[in-house]
Parts: structure tokens; sequence; C-alpha cells
């Protein structure tokens, strides 16, 4: 029998919009299988989950009319890890400013996201960022229609920032194995947030082992 921890993560890619491909490329060279979840039963063949970028308020409308919703609730409680970029940060937020009424948020991470904070997609730009905890040097980062971070947390780290009229706005956080970031990583070509997230799977594996026995 294999050992767990050198089995290839199996990683889910919520798969209603937006970058799917990019990001199951991405993963995908990293060693991990990658599924494509549209439906509460797909959860049951994943250990983590990707929230791409794509249109915040279409994702949150799709996860609730496929009954996928609960299911996600009910696996991020557990503990299983999670990534989202863009409209991804957005969905795992607690609350969201310049949204819809109906944009319901997964809540994921104690904080609260604005929506396109830095503007339309005229406004899109690319910035070289610090990230605690992340070795290699500055990373560099696509941001297109980006929202920020106004308000987190005690539980809630941030690992990146950036100036928005004068003020410092996280743009990369962290609360237990969920992370996400307000720009596209997997557009960039730089891998290493999908690397903490693998990381991430490795110890809820090993939760899950030490649980079991």
């Amino acid at each position: 029998m294999v050992a767990p921890d050198l089995l290839p993560a199996d990683v889910g890619v919520l798969a209603f919009q937006g970058d799917v491909r990019e990001h199951a490329s991405m993963l995908e060279s990293l060693g991990a299988r990658v599924r494509e979840v549209r439906r509460p039963g797909d959860l049951d063949q994943v250990e983590a989950l990707v929230l791409p970028g794509g249109e915040s308020t279409t994702l949150a409308l799709l996860l609730t009319s496929s009954g996928l919703r609960p299911a996600v609730l009910e696996r991020l409680a557990s503990g299983m890890p999670a990534f989202g970029t863009c409209a991804g940060m957005i969905l795992l937020a607690r609350t969201i400013l310049d949204g819809r009424p109906d944009q319901v948020p997964l809540g994921a991470l104690d904080m609260t996201v604005r929506r396109n904070a830095f503007g339309r997609q005229i406004d899109s730009f690319e910035a070289d960022l610090d990230v605690a905890g992340v070795d290699g040097g500055p990373m560099h980062a696509v941001f297109i229609r980006a929202p920020v971070v106004e308000d987190i947390g005690p539980g809630v780290d941030v690992l990146a920032s950036v100036e928005l009229a004068g003020t410092a706005r996280p743009v990369v956080c962290r609360s237990g194995a969920v992370t996400v970031a307000a720009f596209h990583p997997e557009i960039s070509g730089d891998s290493r947030l999908h690397e903490l997230l693998l990381a991430d799977v490795s110890r809820y594996r090993s939760r899950q082992c030490h649980a079991g026995s």
C-alpha cells in the first residue's frame, strides 16, 4: 500500500466559470490530480478546493442553484484546504461590499472584501509583492478588476498588501488552511501559492489519519 503522503493530491477546481483551465494546468504541473467540481458529489473526490477568478456574482448564484453551497460549507468547516483567487477571494469572505444583495459569501475567512476596488478592466495592473512566508523573492501579481480586503478579524493573517489611495490594503490573506489572493497567480505562472495549497493537503491528510487511528 502506498503511504498517503506519497499519493498525488486530489484537488478540485470550482468549474462553473472563470480561470478553471489555468488553475488545473498549474496544479497538474505540480503533480496534483485535478477534478472539476460542479455538483455536491464532486466534492467527495477531492482533498482541497480552488475557487478561481471569474464573475463573483455569477459564481455565488451558481453555488446556490447547483446545491453545492451546503457541501462546500461542510467541507470547509471540517478543515478542507481551499485557495481563492480574485472572485474566489470574494466568495470566501465573510462580507462583500459593492455586491448584490443575493450575493451570499461562504464566510470561510473573517474579513470584508470590496469588489472591483481598483476599478474596471481598463484599470488592470501588475505589481511585484513580498509575500510573507513564501520563499523565492517577490511574487509577480496580475490584478484584473481586483478586490481588496477592507477589514479583517483576529484570526486572519495578512501575507501581502498593495497601496490604494495612500493606504496599504491586504491582497493576500490566510486563515487556517484557507488562502486567498486578489490577483491571478495562475496567469503569471508563479506556482508558489498553489504549492502552499498542496502543503496544506499534506497536513490535512495527516490530521485525517490521526483522527481515524
